[in-house]
């Protein structure tokens, strides 16, 4: 029987939410699973843009058939998907969570959601993008004595995200080689303050907040040498009435959260950075996405619309 998985692309960090606060977006990664008994073993017939990268479908499959001890049917693995590669919008994770949860479809979901984002903290390494792509929404990932948890952030009040997207690549190695070592206690003070704002203001529904909220001086003033653009790029979207912005997850793309009505203005901030540094990518808007990985059945199946997008190619 086919088995297709649908995850969603997130936006990591959030500001001064250093590898605990995601958001999942409104871009998917698709993986269809058609079991072949004459095949005999998991086949990857169409793959994604990697960059060189490996299948984190494929390789998530095979660690939960490792960790639980159970059998993958043979079969044909189909891939497609439209979150951009290394640019900070969690491609990984959604791979690695479309491989878990399509892995424990096929064998008959003997595990819960909550053991799947375990599974898949193992294999990313941190909570926050895998918890956003399983469970949607905005997810704050902790870790207790039981090991990593996904607590639900509830957002109070209507949020869309405008996303700048440059065509260079970033590399998570890169933007966490140039962190320091030791960052000062008031830094680390004024991060957890803000990192509370931020909670604080998408639960109760005070978005005026979310400007101090998104604030960072724990990793962006750092990744800011790799990107040149961002600080023009929170700027330009604030002055454009974008509630909070910041750096997406480990960058280059860039992230505002804003009111819907604000959103075509903020799209149009980016859009001119891009044009006036003559720099190619594009200035998406992309819903929230509150369900987070889904199980297509045959009748749901279909193509995800595009979402609206201002691009920016140069010779």
């Amino acid at each position: 029987m086919r088995c297709e998985v649908r995850v969603p692309a997130s936006s990591a960090n959030l500001g001064p939410g250093f590898d605990v606060l995601a958001v999942a977006l409104g871009r998917y990664l698709s993986a269809r699973y058609e079991p072949d008994e004459t095949i005999g073993e998991l086949r990857v017939v169409v793959r994604p843009e990697l960059h060189g990268g490996r299948n984190l479908v494929a390789e998530a499959m095979r660690y939960y058939a490792s960790s639980t001890g159970r059998s993958l049917p043979g079969g044909t693995l189909t891939v497609d998907s439209d979150i951009p590669v290394a640019r900070g919008l969690g491609s990984s994770a959604a791979a690695i969570v479309a491989g878990l949860v399509l892995a424990n479809e096929l064998c008959g979901e003997p595990l819960g959601r909550s053991e799947l984002f375990r599974m898949a903290c193992e294999l990313e390494g941190h909570g926050d993008n895998v918890g956003a792509a399983l469970f949607g929404g905005v997810v704050l990932a902790v870790v207790d004595e039981e090991g990593p948890q996904a607590v639900a952030v509830p957002v109070e009040f209507p949020l869309v995200a405008v996303v700048l997207v440059p065509d260079a690549l970033g590399y998570t190695s890169d933007a966490r080689a140039v962190l320091p070592r030791r960052v000062r206690r008031v830094t680390a003070v004024r991060t957890a303050a803000h990192t509370a704002l931020l909670v604080l203001a998408l639960a109760t529904g005070q978005p005026d907040l979310l400007r101090t909220a998104m604030t960072d001086e724990l990793h962006q003033p750092y990744r800011a040498v790799l990107y040149p653009h961002l600080e023009e790029a929170i700027d330009r979207a604030l002055v454009a009435g974008a509630y909070g912005a910041a750096l997406s997850g480990a960058g280059p793309s860039v992230l505002a959260l804003c009111s819907p009505e604000r959103a075509s203005a903020v799209q149009r901030a980016f859009a001119d950075l891009l044009a006036r540094r003559a720099m190619d990518g594009e200035a998406l808007v992309l819903p929230i996405d509150r369900q987070g990985a889904q199980i297509l059945r045959a009748d749901e199946r279909g193509p995800v619309s595009a979402p609206e997008a201002i691009s920016s190619h140069h010779e």
